[in-house]
Order: C-alpha cells, then sequence, then structure tokens
C-alpha cells in the first residue's frame, strides 16, 4: 500500500508540475511571466524589423542600380529630372532630385559672377547633405531597438532567472524538502526565462551588426554618388564661365 501511494504521489507530482514550454509558462510567478511575456514580445519585433529591413535594402540596393544605370547613360540630366520631378523613389534620386531642384531654381535667375557659382555650388552641396543625411535617418529607424534588445535582453532573462531561483528557495523553506522534484520546476521556469533572453539578444545582435554594415556600405555609395554629382556640376559652371 505504502508503494502504491509513493507511486501516485509521484504520477500527481509529474502531472502538476508539467515541464512542457507551456506548462513552464503556465506555473511561472507572475514576475517570471511578465519577463518572459516582453521577451518574447520583443524578439517578435526584432523579427518583424530584421525582415523589414533585409527586404528593403535588397530593393533599394535595386533601384540604386537602375538609377545609376540612367544617370550614367549619357542621357539629359534635365530630363532625367523631369522624369523624376517630385516622385523620387529612393535616397539616391532624392538626392538627385534636391541638387537638380536647387540647379534650376539658382540659374533661371541667371549666374553672371564667378561668387554666385561659387554660392551656388556651396548650396548645391549641402542640399544633397542634408537631403542624404534625412534618407539615412529614415533607414536608421527601429536599428536603436535591435541594439538594445540585444544588450538589455539577456539581463532581463537572467532578472527572471533569479526571481525564480529565489521562489526554489522559498518553496523548499516552506516544505523542507530539498528533492529534486520540488527543486526542479522552479529552476526550470528560472532557466526557461534565460533561455527567451538569449533568444531575443542573439538574432537581434547579429541583425544589427549586419544591417549596420549594409546601412554603411549604403551611405558610402550615396556619399560617392553626391562627390561625383557635384564634379559634374562644377564642370558645368566651368564651361559655362
Amino acid at each position: 500500500m505504502e508503494q502504491t501511494a509513493v507511486v501516485s504521489a509521484a504520477i500527481a507530482g509529474s502531472v502538476a508540475n508539467d515541464l512542457s514550454i507551456w506548462g513552464l509558462f503556465l506555473q511561472a510567478d507572475i514576475i517570471v511571466k511578465l519577463v518572459m511575456v516582453v521577451l518574447v514580445l520583443a524578439s517578435f519585433w526584432c523579427w518583424t524589423i530584421i525582415f523589414e529591413k533585409i527586404i528593403r535594402f535588397r530593393r533599394l540596393w535595386s533601384q540604386a542600380e537602375e538609377f545609376e544605370e540612367a544617370f550614367w547613360s549619357g542621357g539629359s540630366l534635365e530630363d532625367l529630372y523631369d522624369r523624376i520631378q517630385d516622385r523620387p523613389k529612393e535616397p539616391m534620386s532624392s538626392i538627385f532630385q534636391a541638387a537638380m531642384h536647387e540647379w534650376r531654381r539658382s540659374t533661371s535667375k541667371g549666374l553672371s559672377e564667378n561668387a554666385q557659382k561659387a554660392s551656388l555650388a556651396q548650396r548645391i552641396e549641402r542640399v544633397m547633405h542634408v537631403t542624404m543625411g534625412r534618407e539615412i535617418d529614415v533607414l536608421e529607424r527601429n536599428m536603436t531597438f535591435l541594439a538594445t534588445v540585444g544588450s538589455t535582453a539577456p539581463f532581463i532573462g537572467l532578472f527572471g532567472t533569479v526571481w525564480g531561483i529565489m521562489n526554489s528557495f522559498q518553496a523548499i523553506a516552506l516544505s523542507k524538502d530539498t528533492s529534486l522534484a520540488v527543486v526542479a520546476p522552479g529552476i526550470a521556469e528560472a532557466l526557461f526565462a534565460t533561455a527567451l533572453g538569449l533568444v531575443a539578444a542573439i538574432p537581434a545582435v547579429v541583425a544589427y551588426n549586419k544591417l549596420s554594415t549594409d546601412l554603411g556600405r549604403y551611405a558610402a555609395r550615396l556619399e560617392g554618388f553626391g562627390s561625383e554629382f557635384s564634379a559634374i556640376l562644377s564642370r558645368q559652371f566651368e564651361e559655362n564661365d
């Protein structure tokens, strides 16, 4: 009879202490649950940002190649500007549109002195720089969130772990039983919080480094285009002297 009672108690304990992922969440303390929910939501939002940025960068790179092909095709820049006008599709064409708009607005008034031409060249460079900065700021949006999750998620998970282990020690003190059956559920819940922290942090860090590199390459491409376009406009000034 005693053996039957022990077996029944063990079976009841295993049912009560479900060690599946969902079971660990349901059995966790409210603080640990809150930590788990925060980490899951952060991980979900990180993956949303990652996929959106990857798709966007690929599209921007393809659109930049199309624009550069049209720009260097030997056609008239005026015709290219007329086609783009106020509908630039990507940052490079936005830079071109802003510079050409300033060029047209100033040259329509006439430039008779070298000082006026030098001032126009400086204004065009400033317009391109401001436009590029604004476009880069748009592309950098939500990157800070990836960096924040990558650096803080492990510590948030660790907080849940510490809280869960504290609850396990309290359970030991109340039951005065140090067997694995008493300690294991609380420790499993605590370690699950740590695992969620790593699951959120690792992809965020890897994606942030990759996307930062891609963004740096794209920004360098925009800067190169701006410098080349400035040189073209400078030659236009010299030819009009």
